[in-house]
């Protein structure tokens, strides 16, 4: 479920950077406000779809309240979600390796 988050924050991410750094610059800077709408229609969906995963995806999965925080707060900052990845991909080791601990000892002798 970590792994699918991470695609859906990597989306969120280059939906945020193409509002800021494409969209908007072309509405404020060129006077042109057309990518605007569906460009921030899509940014809105995959944050909302961002939010809900993130909820779903790290509850119950031992993650800290700094670490809720940060992951939250990375949807708001460009870039966030990009910088926040390794992190995310840490902690999907981490659990990875308890769980296949967990494996092995729940079932001794069968290798």
């Amino acid at each position: 479920m970590i792994t699918f988050f991470r695609y859906v924050a990597l989306v969120e991410g280059i939906t945020t950077l193409a509002l800021f750094l494409i969209a908007m610059p072309l509405k404020y800077g060129f006077g042109n406000p057309i990518l605007v709408p569906p460009v921030g229609l899509i940014h809105g969906i995959a944050f909302l779809i961002y939010v809900l995963v993130m909820l779903l995806a790290l509850r119950r999965r031992g993650f800290s309240a700094r670490e809720w925080m940060r992951t939250a707060l990375a949807a708001f900052v460009p870039f966030g979600t990009f910088l926040n990845d390794p992190m995310l991909k840490r902690k999907q080791a981490i659990l990875a390796a308890s769980a296949a601990r967990h494996e092995a000892q729940a079932a001794p002798g069968q290798a």
